[in-house]
């Protein structure tokens, strides 16, 4: 016969954020711990409000299975001294077992016999189990963490009770100096504390007393209502599901309704009245079938509808303050012009290391100007993008960021359009903090792309070179989301950008003060840079050992190595490919041994070659040189080519040879064609079948 446990913690109110994965992870580690206890089950049930986290485990056994444990223990040589006797090594181990020296047996193990204990282990009623349940309860992580009365121990929020159920039998708990029974919690102003007689009923009991504990039952019920609300006034909700998380984490008893403002406020950014909504007020803003917005919105009390004209007058009153509030900094932010924000930056500070928002802008101004240049901008996309670069932080010290941080940019865009920029310029100053997010949208201007590089790019120079680097999981400027960002963005354009001769164009004429060294710490942040473009061929279909490849190759370009790496993988499939890299990495190989490196200065003796297949392979590979291949197909294609002649070359030829002017000339006939090869990659990292 199978039984049903409840364990339910009751909390103070914990921020809506850490409730979901809170209880994810207590069934998660209850699962753990009833698997390492040899218990069964068949599923387990999640239930979360504000105020408490519980789960029921369905259909436990009512015992640990019994198990048979062989102890494997000391040599025998260890275990018995040289008359037969036990040791103290023996005994120790036997105790430690639960048992006697007597009953020691020995097995041989790969030739050595060593001692053994064969023992039958009976399993406990799970209600003893259960009992060290209170190992899962204090496990749990959270983001943040708090101390209460004067015990030692850190929670999410006080423990203020504790259920601990197995069908209608209680399991004693304790944790600090609550005690578990079946007494739980309803609403804390709907309803009463109630008594769980039995397991099964702990979800209807707490709905007789205003807690809906799933929270997908309330998520459905907020949903349905805002979507009646809609239907009822003709409205279009767009209901954000992140939003809809985090308002369901906040109640236990949901009800809906709508509000309203003054249609005046619509004159305020669409941005703004959103965010007030949204983002501060949690509340769902409404558009008409049109797709305008609309002076109303939609937002969820934790209670019934008693009184909800009231709560509906409160949260109006809320909202008209916050309204009220950006329609003055939307109209005073107009009295001044950017010019006089711009020079407000200069008193602003970037870093204290580096320095202030004012130069950072002037050093994005330069590498605006180079990547412009590289990346083939238009006359009025230049003229663009080095206005833009020009200002495009002024929106930082205007009123209405500084109230509403999360609109940086968005407010950027808005001003310096009512200000009498262009689209371009305006746009690019919205775009260039995109990509916000790991995965998060592009810009779609060729202004704002090349804008959000460069700023990306000035970040990460000047953060390296004052040894800021990102370390493990520390990573406080969030240097590795810009640098993926920079990837992403080249990608998407298919702009070419190697990383080299940017930096080296940077280090020679980008302005900074004397304590900046931009070569410090170049080679890190190069390779930083490449783990980013591994980052983005890791979420491609293409194998491990390509993406090895290409980033371990000389072409440090990241639309090229990504563009490399396509190319390799697409080849894998050629009944040739396994011929062809063999063929290649042979050359690899021996050209990394050489014990020197390609230059534009490294030549050959063609005096000294001895057979005609060194002859034919520098021919072939002179041609390739003289050629330049523009694209990684058209250089695989080239470098397959020379397959027959390279495994002619091997056969023919003993690379070390006994006359050392013969072997350098060889081995610096390989690192020639090598330096070609590496433009795909390090091709010894294939792995070919």
């Amino acid at each position: 016969m199978t039984k049903n446990y409840l364990l339910e913690i009751g909390l103070e109110e914990m921020p809506a954020h850490v409730v979901t994965n809170s209880i994810n992870q207590l069934a998660q580690k209850t699962a753990k711990f009833l698997k390492d206890n040899r218990i069964s089950f068949s599923e387990i049930d999640k239930y979360s409000t504000p105020r408490r986290l519980a789960i029921i485990v369905k259909d436990m056994d009512e015992k640990q299975k019994d198990i048979d444990i062989k102890a494997k223990g000391p040599s025998k040589k260890i275990a018995q001294d040289a008359d037969g006797n036990w040791t103290k090594a023996a005994q120790g181990f036997a105790r430690g077992q639960g048992m006697t020296a007597d009953d020691i047996f020995f097995e041989e193990l790969k030739g050595v016999e060593y001692a053994y204990i064969q023992k039958h282990e009976t399993g406990k009623d799970v209600a003893d189990v259960l009992k060290d349940i209170t190992e899962v309860i204090t496990s749990l992580t959270f983001p943040t963490r708090m101390r209460w009365a004067n015990f030692d121990f850190e929670y999410i929020r006080p423990i203020h009770w504790l259920v601990s159920l197995l069908d209608s039998q209680e399991v004693p708990i304790k944790i600090l100096d609550v005690d578990s029974g079946r007494m739980t919690r309803g609403h804390r102003f709907l309803g009463e504390d109630v008594e769980i007689d039995n397991v099964r009923d702990y979800v209807d009991d707490l709905r007789g007393q205003f807690v809906l504990v799933d929270a997908k039952e309330r998520k459905d019920l907020i949903s349905s209502q805002i979507e009646t609300i809609a239907q009822d006034n003709d409205w279009v909700v767009d209901v954000d599901p992140d939003l809809l998380e985090e308002v369901n984490n906040l109640v236990e008893y949901p009800t809906t309704f709508h509000g309203k403002f003054d249609r005046k406020y619509l004159e305020i950014p669409e941005e703004v009245l959103i965010t007030s909504m949204k983002d501060n007020q949690r509340y769902f803003y409404v558009r008409n079938k049109a797709g305008e917005l609309e002076p109303d919105f939609i937002s969820v009390r934790n209670g019934n509808s008693e009184h909800l004209e009231n709560v509906i007058q409160g949260n109006e009153k809320v909202l008209v303050a916050r309204l009220e509030d950006a329609d003055f900094f939307f109209k005073e932010d107009q009295s001044k012009t950017i010019q006089d924000y711009v020079n407000k930056l200069k008193t602003v500070n970037f870093h204290v290391k580096i320095g202030t928002m004012y130069e950072k802008m002037q050093r994005v101004h330069q590498i605006s100007d180079h990547l412009a240049t590289l990346f083939g901008l238009s006359d009025q996309e230049r003229k663009d993008l080095l206005r833009a670069s020009d200002i495009y932080k002024f929106d930082l010290v205007t009123s209405m960021v500084d109230e509403f941080p999360e609109l940086q940019g968005v407010m950027g865009e808005k001003y310096a359009s009512i200000m009498g920029e262009t689209d371009g310029v305006a746009k690019a100053v919205r775009e260039h903090y995109m990509p916000i997010s790991a995965e998060g949208n592009l810009p779609s201007t060729k202004v704002g792309a090349t804008l959000a590089i460069a700023n990306k790019l000035d970040s990460l120079i000047t953060f390296y070179a004052v040894g800021l680097i990102p370390s493990g999981s520390n990573d406080p400027y969030a240097l590795r989301r810009q640098a993926y960002g920079i990837v992403r963005i080249l990608d998407d354009n298919n702009w070419s950008m190697n990383l080299n001769d940017l930096q080296d164009f940077i280090a020679a004429n980008l302005k900074v003060p004397d304590n900046l060294n931009l070569s410090e710490h170049s080679d890190e942040l190069i390779q930083f840079m490449i783990d980013r473009v591994r980052q983005l061929l890791n979420t491609t279909s293409i194998k491990n050992d390509i993406i090895d490849a290409v980033a371990s190759g000389s072409n440090i370009d990241p639309v090229a190595m990504v563009d490399t790496a396509k190319v390799l993988q697409s080849h894998s499939a050629d009944l040739e490919f396994k011929a062809v890299i063999e063929a290649l990495g042979r050359v690899v190989n021996l050209a990394q041994k050489a014990g020197f490196k390609y230059s534009d200065e490294l030549k050959m003796d063609e005096s000294l070659f001895e057979n005609p297949s060194e002859k034919a392979l520098n021919e072939k590979v002179a041609a390739i040189y003289t050629s330049q291949p523009d694209s990684a197909e058209k250089l695989y294609d080239r470098l397959a080519a020379l397959k027959d002649s390279i495994n002619s070359y091997f056969e023919e030829n003993m690379i070390m040879d006994k006359d050392e002017k013969i072997k350098n000339n060889r081995l610096t006939q390989l690192v020639i064609t090598n330096h070609l090869i590496a433009k795909l990659g390090d091709l010894s990292k294939i792995v070919v079948k």
